[in-house]
């Protein structure tokens, strides 16, 4: 079902004017806003890598939480977040030991750059529609995705 641009009227599928105008111009076949059917699975699965507001919104709203494919993403996403916080955590305390707090201003660069080589790598394969799995984070959530 098709609209008329000019006046908002209701046109016949394979219609090319407006009878309602009767300007006798050609009428601008638009189509109605709301025909799409959201985002594609690919996309939603990258987003959930984001932060992790949209996994958690893409576990309850009703399109994408029956996607194995958006659950398996969003679950992956949530488990490597909190792993990761869980790793800086764990980081400030060792950095607050004496001998051993010395020795984590190396290693907190190369925490840092792995983290995010991993989190780019994990957007680009959701976006290119693979399910790639992380070590131990990986299989909890594909548990999780069903």
């Amino acid at each position: 079902m098709a609209f008329c641009n000019q006046c908002g009227a209701q046109i016949a599928d394979g219609a090319t004017t407006c009878a309602a105008c009767s300007s006798g111009r050609p009428a601008v076949v638009v189509a109605p806003a709301g025909t799409g059917t959201g985002l594609a699975d690919n996309v939603a699965g990258m987003l959930a890598y984001v932060t992790i507001i949209p996994a958690i919104v893409f576990l309850v709203v009703e399109p994408y939480n029956k996607s194995r494919f958006v659950r398996f993403h969003s679950f992956q996403s949530i488990f490597f977040g909190v792993a990761w916080t869980a790793l800086w955590i764990v980081l400030n305390i060792v950095a607050h030991i004496p001998f051993l707090g010395f020795l984590t201003i190396l290693i907190w660069p190369l925490v840092g750059l792995a983290g995010l080589v991993i989190w780019i790598i994990l957007l680009l394969k959701a976006n290119q529609g693979l399910m790639f799995k992380l070590p131990v984070i990986g299989d909890l959530a594909e548990k999780q995705a069903g």
